[in-house]
C-alpha cells in the first residue's frame, strides 16, 4: 500500500472525472482528504445515516446488498482506483442503499456532506459526471435484476409445471380406487342383512360420504391442471344464469340452515340468457357461494344478485355478485386469492366441511372460478374494505360473463 502522502489526488480526481477544468481540479483536491483503511473496513453501512463521499484511490472494495433475510449479501460490482461511491445517499438525503467494504487495504479521497454539496453546486461538469456514472450504475444493477427475475421466473415454472403434473397423476390415480369403494359399498347396502342393522347401514353412509367428499376434490385438483394447462374447454348451450343460481343456492339451503345464515337472491327482471358450459358455470358459482359462506359467521347474510352489464370493448354481459357480512379481505389478498393453494388463514384451520367457519378447504375452489370466467372471455374480482373479525364488513365476489364466449 502506497504512502498517502506521495498519492497525487490531482491525477486520482482526473481519472474519475472527465472534462474538469484544473481550476476545478484544485478546488475539488482541497476538499479531499486521503485515509487508508485495513482490509475489511466497512466504508458504507446498508440502511445507515452517513455523510461522506469516497474516491478509491488506491486497493479494491466490494458493493454488496442485502436482498431478503433469506439470503446472503450479494455483490452488485466491485470498486477501483477511480470509482467513486457513497454519492446517491448524500444526494438525496437518505440512508446507504448498500454495503462498501474493503477487500484489501485501501486509500480513499473522502469528502464531508457539505463540502459535496458546495462542489455539486460550483461545478456542473462534476455533477454532469456523476449523473452519467450513477444512471450507467443503475442500469446494469436493472439489468441484473431482471436477469435474476428470468432466472427465478423460469425455475418457478418449472417447479409448477412438475407440481401440476403430480396433482394430475395423484387425481388419477386416486379416482379408480374412489370408484371402486363407492361400487363396494353401494353393492354392501343394498344387502338386506345390511339394511337391518342399522348401525352398519350409518357405518356405510359414513365411508360413501367421505368417498363423496374425495371424490369432489379429485375432480377439483383435475380441473385445476386443465385451466393451467389451457385444456379446459367449453360446451356453450343456452343458459338460464337466473336458474343456474337458484338452483346452486339451493343446494346450500342445509348449510346456510345449520350456520344461521340469511341467504337472499334478486335478480333484475331483465337479467338475461347467456350461451355458456352450464356445468362450469355451475362449478364457478358453486365454489363462490360456498367461499363465502365460509368466511361469513353465524347469524350473517349473503346476498345474490343478478343483473346485464356492459362489459369491455361495450361486449354485453351478466354479472353475478355474491355479497356477504364475512370477516372481510385485505387488499394485498384480494388477487392473491383467486391462485390455486393460496391460503389467507392458517393452514391449521383446514377441515373437510364445506361450510365451517373459517375452515380452510384445499385452495382450489376460487381458482377454478377464475379458470372459467376466463375460459369464457370474463372476469372476476373481489371487493373487501378490509380483514376485521370484529365488524365484519365483509366482501363482495363479481362474476362477469358475456352473452357470447369467444371462439375457440
Amino acid at each position: 500500500m502506497p504512502d498517502t502522502h506521495i498519492i497525487d489526488k490531482i491525477a486520482i480526481l482526473k481519472q474519475t472525472f472527465d472534462g474538469l477544468t484544473d481550476d476545478e481540479l484544485s478546488d475539488l483536491a482541497k476538499l479531499t482528504h486521503l485515509t487508508s483503511y485495513p482490509e475489511g473496513h466497512i466504508l458504507c453501512r446498508e440502511g445507515a445515516f452517513e455523510e461522506v463521499f469516497y474516491i478509491v484511490a488506491d486497493g479494491q472494495a466490494v458493493i454488496t446488498k442485502k436482498i431478503s433475510d433469506h439470503e446472503s449479501e450479494r455483490v452488485l460490482r466491485n470498486a477501483g482506483p477511480g470509482d467513486f461511491v457513497g454519492e446517491m445517499a448524500l444526494i438525496q438525503n437518505a440512508p446507504r442503499a448498500a454495503t462498501v467494504r474493503a477487500v484489501t487495504e485501501c486509500t480513499v479521497l473522502e469528502m464531508g456532506k457539505s463540502d459535496f454539496e458546495s462542489m455539486l453546486r460550483r461545478s456542473p461538469r462534476m455533477a454532469l459526471s456523476i449523473i452519467r456514472t450513477t444512471l450507467s450504475r443503475m442500469r446494469a444493477n436493472d439489468q441484473m435484476a431482471i436477469q435474476d427475475l428470468q432466472r427465478t421466473n423460469k425455475l418457478l415454472r418449472v417447479l409448477d409445471r412438475n407440481k401440476l403434473e403430480f396433482i394430475q397423476v395423484a387425481a388419477h390415480e386416486l379416482r379408480t380406487p374412489l370408484t371402486v369403494l363407492k361400487g363396494y359399498v353401494n353393492v354392501m347396502k343394498s344387502l338386506p342383512q345390511m339394511k337391518d342393522n342399522a348401525a352398519i347401514a350409518e357405518i356405510m353412509d359414513g365411508i360413501n360420504k367421505g368417498a363423496e367428499r374425495m371424490h369432489e376434490i379429485v375432480n377439483m385438483m383435475l380441473d385445476v391442471t386443465r385451466i393451467d394447462n389451457d385444456t379446459l374447454r367449453i360446451v356453450p348451450s343456452p343458459v338460464p344464469i337466473r336458474s343456474v343460481v337458484n338452483e346452486v343456492v339451493h343446494d346450500f339451503s342445509k348449510g346456510f340452515a345449520e350456520r344461521n345464515i340469511a341467504a337472499s337472491v334478486e335478480h333484475a327482471e331483465d337479467t338475461p340468457m347467456i350461451n355458456a358450459d352450464p356445468t362450469l358455470v355451475q362449478k364457478a358459482l358453486y365454489h363462490l357461494i360456498m367461499n363465502a359462506i365460509k368466511y361469513t359467521p353465524d347469524g350473517g347474510q349473503i346476498t345474490i344478485r343478478t343483473r346485464p352489464v356492459k362489459m369491455e370493448r361495450d361486449r354485453p354481459g351478466v354479472e353475478v355478485s355474491i355479497k356477504d357480512t364475512g370477516i372481510g379481505l385485505d387488499s394485498e389478498h384480494q388477487e392473491l386469492i383467486f391462485e390455486k393453494f393460496y391460503q389467507v388463514g392458517s393452514v391449521a384451520l383446514h377441515s373437510s366441511s364445506k361450510t365451517a367457519f373459517k375452515g380452510g378447504g384445499p385452495g382450489l375452489g376460487l381458482a377454478i372460478a377464475r379458470g372459467v370466467a376466463r375460459a369464457h372471455g370474463g372476469k372476476i374480482w373481489v371487493e373487501s374494505a378490509g380483514h376485521d373479525e370484529t365488524h365484519f364488513p365483509g366482501s363482495t365476489f363479481y362474476l362477469q360473463l358475456p352473452l357470447n364466449p369467444p371462439a375457440a
